[in-house]
């Protein structure tokens, strides 16, 4: 059986590694670090959870223990994708570099520039950073990537796939040509490790397990849910959880529950800590001091549950967690071969749980198929869950609504309370036809009867002041001079027009106008209505508008 001693690792080094308890490397570590050692490129894929971060801290402090940074200028780059792992890889290096002179720089978001930079000053053999902030610091000139000698790229499918591609190959054409690169990560898609190849010159492969395969020490359920009403899905998927914990008793020591979204995240931890549970959130929206304080006191046993988005998924050790539960299915089918890999760790037993919904199942088939097995089902603590329709209850509380009449049958009952409005603006023009069917007795007028009946019986009269020729020719020759009177004869029979003239007043006065004018007369005349009334010129016509241009006099 191989040993650490067996693989030409610097006495002082080995010293610590004795001293941190360990004595027999894992699989990746024993494949990994005499590759390393040789100055090769490596290529390491394994299961979570089986001492990655290692298999490149211990070969890469053997070899920087000969030799001095310069200020600016570090000597070798640990790239992570999240400040929690990034803090976790510095622990390392303080662990195993108790006995060695080498220093190091933590370069993570929500610490202050300030700090950083003057320890990059000093200068620093190992440099650990996200890649955003250390663009920043080289941005600013106060970092200098020309005498790194070996860079690692840490959980290197993460890095890829969250949309680091473009920051990793700037800070790449920022290092020389001849560096040494180590990529580890625990899945490695196909198309993910073809981009790779343009980073690594002859990798050493170093495939311990399968790709994304899970830990067979991991006991692995999950529980098929579906809410009785949309509305209620959220509340009876936290009740289900907190039955799922309670149902694991003292078996459940700590977990980590995983949310997809930062905001049920919150949710749930509110949820727990509002029934009992020790709980806190740890999500990338947080104050990294906060981030930090949660995260040490569920390492210290302070906290029983951490519920964390997928930034915690990777990378987090914690060596004594004995669930994980997935409150939601993860949308990429690799994260859950981190998630549940926070559990079962240095060969302890561990359990992990999911709940899915109805909409989670096409993620749940893609993460059978990536981890090429049936997940056992579980049986749903809350039952059969009954099918989205109205509980009995509910329907009892609600009250059938009254059918609702047609506006031609409700009655004036209701809207006797309400203050009636005009009815030109109550009613459309179109309804106008409703108020001739009314009662005779609601007839204003005494004489609007028998006038009505005339108009009605009578053919209508000329009386739409047409001028005759006389009176035209005497207007046409003097235009500012008033008409004449008419005759007596000629006027309109105002006897036989009463009751038209009041209707006509009254609908005027309803649409805020004055009394008809001579275009309201024309519409008369023509059986047409008022809505298309002819505003202009009226019967009066201007002598200049009549003249004809063939007529026109000769100069």
């Amino acid at each position: 059986m191989t040993k650490f001693s067996d693989l030409n690792l610097n006495t002082k080094v080995l010293k610590a590694i004795e001293e941190a308890g360990y004595d027999t490397p894992t699989p990746i570590q024993a494949g990994a670090i005499p590759a390393a050692l040789e100055g090769r490129d490596v290529l390491g894929i394994a299961q979570t959870g089986t001492g990655k971060t290692a298999s490149f801290v211990l070969p890469m402090i053997t070899m920087l223990a000969r030799g001095r940074a310069r200020a600016r200028m570090p000597r070798s780059l640990v790239l992570c994708p999240t400040r929690e792992l990034a803090a976790q890889v510095a622990e390392n290096f303080d662990t195993y570099t108790k006995h060695l002179k080498l220093t190091k720089a933590l370069l993570i978001g929500g610490v202050s520039f300030k700090e950083q930079d003057k320890l990059i000053d000093k200068g620093v053999d190992v440099l650990i950073a996200t890649p955003g902030r250390l663009l920043d610091h080289h941005e600013r000139g106060k970092l200098i990537l020309t005498d790194v000698k070996v860079m690692v790229v840490d959980e290197a499918d993460r890095m890829l796939d969250m949309g680091f591609i473009p920051d990793i190959e700037r800070i790449f054409g920022l290092t020389p040509f001849t560096r040494q690169t180590l990529f580890f990560s625990a899945t490695m898609a196909p198309e993910i490790e073809r981009i790779t190849n343009t980073f690594l010159s002859n990798p050493a492969r170093i495939e311990v397990a399968r790709q994304a395969t899970t830990s067979e020490n991991i006991t692995q359920g999950v529980v098929m849910f579906k809410a009785t009403r949309k509305d209620r899905e959220a509340s009876e998927k936290q009740n289900l959880l907190r039955m799922l914990i309670d149902a694991e008793g003292d078996k459940c020591t700590n977990a980590i529950i995983f949310c997809n979204r930062k905001m049920d995240v919150d949710a749930v931890a509110k949820s727990l800590k509002k029934n009992g549970y020790d709980a806190a959130p740890i999500h990338g929206d947080l104050d990294q001091s906060q981030r930090t304080k949660t995260l040490d006191g569920f390492r210290a046993g302070d906290l029983r549950f951490l519920v964390a988005s997928d930034v915690a998924a990777r990378g987090l050790d914690v060596p004594s967690v004995s669930h994980v539960f997935n409150f939601d299915v993860p949308s990429h089918a690799e994260d859950y071969v981190h998630r549940i890999g926070r559990t079962g760790r240095a060969g302890r037993d561990g359990k992990a749980i999911m709940i899915c919904t109805t909409r989670d199942e096409k993620n749940f088939e893609d993460v059978e198929r990536l981890v090429q097995k049936e997940i056992p089902r579980m049986e749903n603590p809350l039952g059969n869950a009954a099918p989205a329709e109205e509980t009995p209850k509910a329907a009892e509380t609600k009250k059938p609504r009254a059918p609702q009449q047609p506006r031609d049958e409700q009655t004036s009952d209701d809207t006797s309370d309400k203050p009636k409005r005009s009815r030109s603006r109550s009613r459309k023009k179109s309804d106008a036809p409703v108020a001739e069917s009314a009662p005779a007795e609601e007839a204003t007028p005494i004489d609007a009867l028998p006038t009505a009946k005339a108009r009605t019986t009578e053919p209508p009269k000329a009386n739409s002041r047409a001028m005759s020729a006389p009176d035209a020719e005497a207007e046409k020759a003097d235009t500012p001079k008033p008409p004449e009177p008419k005759a007596e004869s000629q006027r309109p029979d105002t006897s036989k027009n009463v009751a038209p003239k009041d209707d006509r007043q009254s609908s005027s006065r309803s649409r805020g106008g004055s009394s008809r004018n001579n275009n309201e007369r024309r519409d008369d005349n023509r059986g047409g209505s008022n809505n298309n009334r002819v505003v202009g010129l009226g019967d009066h016509t201007p002598q200049f508008i009549e003249l004809s241009f063939a007529d026109r006099p000769k100069d």
